[in-house]
């Protein structure tokens, strides 16, 4: 079974974006894509002030199984990158909701965006289609 998280929006990409009451946006992958990954060895992602495209590769995961393309969620610029993670990129594996978030956005029209995305019962639909 996979953990799917009432209020963060999801990618066919499997990846998330969740709002922070400070207005950033942070961004990771599924619990879905990490045990599809298995382990997680690996981060490449953007320079901060970069700005990511929605629907667009914003970097990779390489795992022992494959290397994967993440592709952004939303359009935003980003300003931070969890460092932690790209130094112990395990934590995708342990803890992708949490400690395991990858960067962080601005995004302006948040909601308008999110219209492209899936909700929690709409991405747990989806990924067991996919099975």
């Amino acid at each position: 079974m996979y953990e799917v998280r009432p209020g963060y929006y999801y990618t066919k990409g499997d990846t998330w974006v969740r709002k922070c009451e400070d207005g950033r946006i942070l961004m990771g992958i599924s619990d879905y894509a990490q045990k599809k990954l298995k382990k997680i060895e690996y981060l490449t992602l953007p320079e901060i002030g970069e700005t990511v495209e929605q629907g667009e590769s914003l970097g990779e995961v390489e795992s022992q199984k494959a290397v994967s393309d993440m592709m952004s969620p939303v359009t935003g610029e980003v300003l931070e990158i969890n460092e932690e993670a790209v130094e112990k990129p395990g934590l995708l594996n342990t803890d992708p909701y949490e400690s395991g978030w990858i960067l962080s956005l601005s995004c302006e029209d948040l909601e308008g965006q999110c219209a492209a995305l899936m909700d929690n019962e709409a991405y747990s639909a989806y990924i067991q289609q996919k099975g």
